[in-house]
């Protein structure tokens, strides 16, 4: 068994704690070791598959199919580990194992209790993904003091007791407010959640301040005196430009020193370079083209943090700056989709906001504008087409209207007797073969692709024949032809909508075919 960084947070939520742990992923990648990483979550949802976005941000889906928390977006972008179901942990998974053995009668009459069964099967359910790992990078969603969070606290606790001090290190993300009307940086919140999380017996052996700038010495010092860490030990996490440029702020700090010191690693060289590519061409890029995003969620931009973030890839693949311009489907504003370089329509489920991404899409086909159309969106592509080119009066999906005349998109046979909505979908990694001469084919270079889906329902095969005399070429199919997976226009710059979700399989350091040609098309748009 490798070792492990334990990572927690502290004063407030959403300081960052996933993308400071897919950070500390990548230094130790480019170190050589063989890494991973586990979130585990304190809700009782088993998963979040049937959480509302605008509570939770996207759903996150893994190669073997589980619905996951959306950190696991960053650890894969970040590095090169592959995240399955067993690397995201929920308190509802934990309590669902305990007390289904209970029924089971596998405690033997014991009274089954938060300590020893509920922190057991946590430690238990760590120690599964640290086979063949040299170490093992685990953060605890939510904030020191949670009524919730504290079994998963006690469980990390107990597991470095039996681990041994040089097995086991703790990392405490925290926050740094400036006061402007004092205009000084204040320390007591930190002191305060290092004070609280060392009350539960963790004592952490780095601390992380998250601030709108950089720590001077004097605070650095405070920090280190008040939470009984040495100085080094105090590292700045300040406001970036650019995410992706963490990695090189925590080498700079000397975190990649003080964690090999810590667990008695050797001494090896952080090669950071690719990451430093990554933030020079996003500093230097000098053209910039723009994306309308249309969407029921854009309020809340984490709702599409895997897109924006492949957008951002294909960006760097063509050195050029991509401009998000968020486009409420639901109240569509029709000189917005026209100003911009390229339209997106991304995936969701319900009615809600489905006339504006139909009416998005037909101006992307009218025009000929660059146009991407993923899970849904790629759905709704079919749909506008069934009614403005074959003149399918009322063409639909029976997702929305089951007793359309035209069910454009209808329910496979194995779904319509489902009655669960959690993890029931076609979920997670498909074959899916290219037609040969089509744009897909030319922009993925191979046959064969392998990619990540999350749906229920799937394009009516009744429909084929009258779509492809249209001009509609369905150019990626399962490997049996029975499902629409690509489908392009043949008339069209770029028109293309999928079924899958390539975003999820996009990183800085190897961006997605799609998201690359879809930007690189949005280039040659906005040079006419």
């Amino acid at each position: 068994m490798g070792k492990f960084i334990f990572v927690t947070g502290g004063v407030l939520s959403s300081l960052g704690k996933g993308v400071t742990s897919a950070s500390i992923g990548a230094i130790l990648e480019s170190m050589g070791y063989r890494i991973t990483l586990q979130k585990l979550d304190p809700y009782l949802n088993v998963d979040p598959g049937t959480m509302n976005p605008y509570q939770h941000g996207e759903v996150y889906v893994t190669e073997d199919g589980a619905e996951t928390d959306l950190d696991l977006g960053h650890y894969e972008r970040f590095t090169n580990a592959v995240m399955t179901k067993d690397n995201n942990v929920t308190a509802g998974k934990v309590y669902f194992n305990v007390i289904s053995r209970e029924r089971k009668g596998d405690y033997l009459g014991a009274t089954v209790q938060v300590i020893p069964h509920i922190t057991e099967e946590i430690k238990t359910l760590i120690k599964k993904i640290a086979k063949d790992k040299d170490l093992i990078i685990v953060e605890v969603g939510g904030t020191v003091g949670d009524i919730e969070g504290l079994p998963f606290l006690e469980a990390i606790r107990q597991l470095s007791l039996e681990l041994g001090r040089e097995n086991a290190m703790f990392i405490h993300v925290t926050y740094v407010p400036y006061i402007k009307t004092a205009g000084e940086l204040k320390t007591k919140p930190t002191q305060h959640s290092v004070k609280e999380l060392r009350a539960i017996g963790i004592q952490p052996d780095a601390i992380i301040c998250r601030a709108d700038r950089d720590l001077p010495r004097g605070i650095k010092s405070k920090i280190a005196l008040f939470s009984n860490v040495k100085e080094e030990a105090v590292i700045s996490a300040p406001d970036l430009d650019y995410i992706y440029d963490l990695p090189n702020k925590f080498k700079e700090e000397g975190l990649d020193r003080l964690i090999a010191e810590r667990l008695g690693l050797e001494e090896r060289n952080a090669d950071l370079s690719k990451w430093k590519k990554i933030v020079h061409i996003l500093r230097t890029a000098e053209r910039t083209v723009e994306v309308a995003v249309v969407g029921k969620y854009i309020e809340l931009k984490d709702a599409y943090k895997s897109i924006m973030e492949a957008l951002t890839h294909g960006g760097i693949a063509n050195r050029v700056r991509v401009n998000i311009r968020w486009i409420s489907s639901e109240n569509l504003d029709t000189r917005e989709i026209l100003k911009a370089n390229a339209i997106l329509v991304p995936g969701g489920f319900g009615e809600r906001g489905i006339k504006g991404k139909i009416e998005a899409l037909r101006i992307g086909r009218e025009e000929g504008k660059p146009t991407f159309g993923i899970c849904l969106g790629m759905q709704l592509m079919a749909v506008e087409f069934a009614r403005n080119v074959l003149g399918l009066e009322g063409a639909n999906s029976t997702e929305f209207d089951p007793a359309t005349p035209h069910p454009i998109i209808d329910l496979m046979e194995d779904q319509k007797n489902i009655d669960k909505m959690g993890g029931t979908m076609r979920l997670g990694a498909y074959p899916c073969k290219l037609v040969e001469g089509s744009k897909a084919r030319e922009i993925y270079g191979k046959d064969l692709i392998h990619e990540r889906h999350r749906h229920r329902y799937e394009f009516n095969n009744a429909y084929r024949e009258p779509f492809e005399k249209a001009g509609v070429l369905f150019s990626g199919l399962s490997p049996d032809g029975r499902l629409v997976e690509i489908m392009e226009l043949k008339d069209h710059p770029w028109y293309i909508g999928c079924q899958f979700h390539p975003e999820f399989k996009s990183k800085p350091f190897d961006p997605h075919p799609l998201f690359r040609s879809f930007i690189e098309s949005a280039l040659k748009w906005s040079s006419k």
